[in-house]
């Protein structure tokens, strides 16, 4: 038997990010003996979308969202550790679809001799292999495509995602959390739009992050639910006809599990973000002249997903619903 070429891949960030990667993931393990260093939750991901990627769970410590450069206080040992484990592995090419040198950086201290990805800050010289970045605007998986093609995978412009359609039991998912807090719509726009779908009889089922639960139940909605991991989240979204809430990785997770999505999005634009089931719609927020953010709002307040009420929302959203929730009355 012919042995496969081993490949690393290196995708250190958040849930929406493995979700969009998805595609070439897929299409990369019937190519290579493919191993994806990635958070610990990629295992869930892995089971049950691409059973075929071997996961190695790390943390990267530069991936905090506050206090990512105490170095003192970086897990050495982990570090160490994870290159012996994987230098053990003899890969024979690594590759990111990020422009980040920190991932560059890392390919070369683990010594795999093929590195692929796309260059900055001076970055190529620890590539053996440059990629021409995509356009200005496009979407994030634009990157994983133009991967793909040098590693001779073909992959659509619009990837066709998971349609897994169980029976669906609930009209529409709400969840209120996101990992950054300026990509959160207030907790008071989302109770005034869930009373105004339950009016209109929708059914909802409210879920959040574990640290707005209080807040819910403060505010009586007694049945908001936390899940605590990826297969919780799952499993609370699956059977839902649409799925509604901030631009985070439950939305791009909710697409795989084929539920359209309506996303609030604020500071990111939908061009490069927006979840990729064929149905997914959006709100763009308010203008803003420092869209789009990544790491930080350069206000005291993200005004352009705040200053949005649910009147305002509701006047997209409501055709969102009317195409996709079966069985409502409005």
């Amino acid at each position: 038997m012919i042995s496969r070429p081993k490949l690393l891949l290196v995708e250190l960030w958040g849930l929406g990010d493995l979700v969009i990667a998805t595609p070439f993931l897929q299409a990369a393990a019937a190519k290579f003996d493919l191993t994806l260093l990635a958070r610990p939750y990629a295992k869930d991901l892995q089971q049950r979308f691409w059973p075929n990627v071997r996961v190695e769970p790390f943390t990267a410590p530069w991936t905090r969202l506050t206090g990512k450069y105490r170095l003192l206080e970086w897990p050495w040992g982990a570090v160490f550790r994870l290159r012996r484990q994987l230098e053990a592995q003899h890969f024979n090419i690594a590759a990111s679809s990020r422009w980040d040198p920190r991932d560059h950086l890392l390919m070369c201290f683990l010594g795999i001799k093929q590195r692929l990805g796309y260059p900055r800050l001076g970055s190529q010289r620890l590539l053996t292999q440059t990629l021409r970045r995509p356009e200005p605007g496009s979407h994030r998986f634009e990157q994983w495509r133009r991967l793909g093609e040098a590693l001779d995978l073909a992959l659509p412009p619009h990837p066709a995602m998971f349609n897994l359609q169980p029976s669906k039991r609930v009209d529409v998912v709400v969840h209120s959390g996101a990992a950054r807090d300026f990509c959160i719509w207030p907790l008071e726009h989302f109770q005034a739009l869930i009373t105004r779908l339950r009016s209109h009889g929708y059914s909802v089922r409210v879920l959040c992050d574990p640290f707005q639960q209080a807040e819910w139940l403060r505010r009586g909605e007694t049945s908001a639910v936390a899940p605590l991991n990826v297969n919780e989240l799952i499993a609370s979204m699956e059977d839902a006809r649409v799925f509604i809430g901030n631009d985070s990785g439950p939305g791009h997770l909710a697409a795989l599990c084929g539920v359209p999505t309506f996303t609030l999005f604020g500071p990111h634009l939908p061009e490069g973000w927006a979840p990729l089931h064929p149905a997914a719609d959006w709100i763009r927020g308010k203008p803003c002249p420092y869209k789009p953010c990544e790491d930080f709002c350069r206000r005291e307040i993200h005004h352009c997903l705040v200053d949005v009420n649910a009147d305002e929302a509701w006047v997209s959203i409501e055709p969102f619903l009317r195409k996709h929730s079966v069985g409502a009355r409005a």
